[in-house]
């Protein structure tokens, strides 16, 4: 009894002990950072420099003397960040050999904005950014000088948004050039641009873009509040950034549009949709959008409107092939045997009379076999990408029917699914519609037609009670404006789509630069 109570006593001591630290601990102060401030000596700002980018060998410190007032003085920046010719040319020659009025404080320089940095985390941020920063001995600020020239690519075609009859212009990985090229689209002054920095660790630039007469403000004021409550170290491109703000980031459905086509952009901010550009990636994000922006193309636009039309719901027919095919089959072939014609039953039954698996393992493999062939050819240089994706699935496919494992029907059911897939204009899309394949193949195996019906059912609930933005996924259809169907199954002439689309909520309907019609609002 005695031990039992000692050992109590022990176990109390030890728990209020711990109690004890943790509350020491909760009540100390994080280490709040302190501002630095620029010296007024010279020498001071370079050994700083050198404890701030220690281990720093592309730090150049280029020390001079100012001839504007006879003092020392120096300029850093990363080699790599910068232009070398402007450095030399507009910088270094003039503050070198130059001078200009008796003002001390003007620089002699033939740059952009020269800014005055009061702290060195201003300094260290500015550097980074690719700016050069020059400090003259007797002053407690430095000057920043805009002297970017990182490498960069030039404007290419894209390589997933092919067009036909469209630019043949697309993003780069610099943000300046990307709001560049959509300005190129819409040389208006509406076009606002809204900078936001996101990432404790890189601080990388997010461009919001929009037209101020046609945007809704209570959507851009959502946005902003997504992209600025971020806590996280950086940002690398758009695909992280699109996850993160999304609404429901379990969702198989993209939320919003992943473009690397100038004229994409301008298009849907034509209509009131916002454009986000992240600096270091070459596509740009559109919200909100509905489904049925998934499905257009910037080609639908540039061709006349019954081609348009046709390849339009043809895209939608391609849809439903790529996500409920194999599915159907399972099904057909398990459960519903009915609805077979008797003369394809006896040709099938034939078919698979030497096939030892099951329906549903059978399409599993060849679809798992038809994904892992996609991938090696997506890795794979372009040459021998197209070789292997060609060779590869005849290879395969052929070997697989004489061996026994899969019937020739399942290679003409896989085939099928895969060009449907190809067919629609969004990859992101296109892999939304793949991956559905697969628990709509698992459903039919169990339940057969009625399992597939039960499976779109939940499909449809899901697009129903989708977001982007806030805004209604699945609009124009649910809910119901059929003022929008103009444009959304079918493409009619543009002369008849003279108002902006209703399922994107805008100050300004009707699109400007129409002809107003008698008896129409003027909103």
């Amino acid at each position: 009894m005695g031990w039992m109570n000692m050992e109590l006593i022990r176990r109390l001591f030890k728990a209020a002990h711990r109690m004890v630290e943790e509350n020491s601990n909760d009540q100390q102060e994080p280490p709040s950072s302190e501002i630095v401030e620029i010296s007024v000596k010279l020498s001071e700002n370079i050994d700083q420099l050198a404890t701030i980018f220690s281990d720093t060998p592309d730090l150049i410190v280029r020390t001079f003397t100012y001839k504007q007032s006879g003092v020392p003085a120096a300029l850093a920046y990363l080699d790599g960040l910068v232009d070398k010719n402007s450095i030399n040319n507009n910088v270094l020659h003039e503050l070198m050999f130059h001078t200009t009025t008796d003002d001390r404080d003007e620089l002699p320089v033939a740059l952009g904005e020269i800014k005055s940095l009061l702290t060195w985390e201003t300094v260290e941020n500015s550097i980074l950014r690719g700016y050069s920063i020059l400090f003259i001995d007797g002053q407690a600020h430095a000057f920043s000088l805009e002297t970017q020239g990182w490498p960069q690519r030039a404007i290419e075609d894209s390589q997933i948004e092919a067009s036909l009859k469209g630019a043949h212009q697309g993003f780069v990985e610099t943000g300046s050039q990307n709001i560049a090229l959509i300005r190129r689209y819409i040389p208006s002054r509406e076009l606002k641009i809204k900078e936001l920095y996101v990432g404790n660790r890189t601080k990388s630039k997010v461009s919001i873009l929009y037209l101020e007469d046609i945007a809704l403000p209570d959507i851009r004021i959502e946005l902003e509040r997504r992209i600025s409550s971020l806590q996280i170290d950086c940002i690398l491109n758009t695909g992280e950034l699109a996850e993160l703000i999304e609404d429901n980031p379990f969702s198989l459905f993209p939320q919003m549009i992943t473009t690397e086509r100038p004229d994409t952009a301008a298009s849907q901010l034509l209509q009131g949709r916002f454009c986000v550009i992240v600096d270091r990636s070459s596509s740009v994000l559109i919200a909100p959008v509905g489904l049925a922006a998934f499905f257009q193309g910037i080609d639908d636009y540039s061709t006349r409107w019954p081609v348009a039309t046709f390849f339009r719901l043809l895209r939608f027919f391609a849809c439903i092939i790529a996500a409920f095919l194999p599915a159907f089959y399972i099904a057909c072939v398990s459960y519903n045997h009915e609805l077979i014609p008797l003369d394809l039953i006896l040709s099938i039954g034939e078919f698979r009379s030497a096939v030892p698996f099951p329906p549903f393992i059978e399409a599993l493999i060849m679809e798992i076999m038809l994904e892992m062939l996609r991938e090696a050819g997506v890795r794979l240089p372009a040459p021998v990408g197209q070789t292997v994706g060609i060779v590869g699935g005849i290879v395969i496919g052929q070997a697989a029917v004489q061996a026994g494992i899969v019937s020739n029907l399942m290679v003409v059911v896989v085939a099928s699914t895969a060009v449907a897939s190809f067919i629609l204009p969004n990859y992101d899309m296109a892999a939304s519609v793949r991956l559905i394949r697969f628990p709509m193949m698992t459903i039919a195996s169990l339940y057969g037609i009625i399992g597939i019906i039960a499976g779109a059912m939940v499909i449809l609930a899901h697009l129903i009670s989708l977001k982007s933005l806030g805004e209604p996924y699945s609009t124009p259809i649910a809910p119901v404006r059929m003022a929008d169907w103009k444009d959304v199954f079918i493409r009619l002439p543009l002369k008849k789509m003279v108002h902006r689309p209703k399922s994107v909520r805008t100050l300004q309907k009707r699109r400007y630069g129409m002809m107003k019609k008698e008896g129409d609002d003027s909103s």
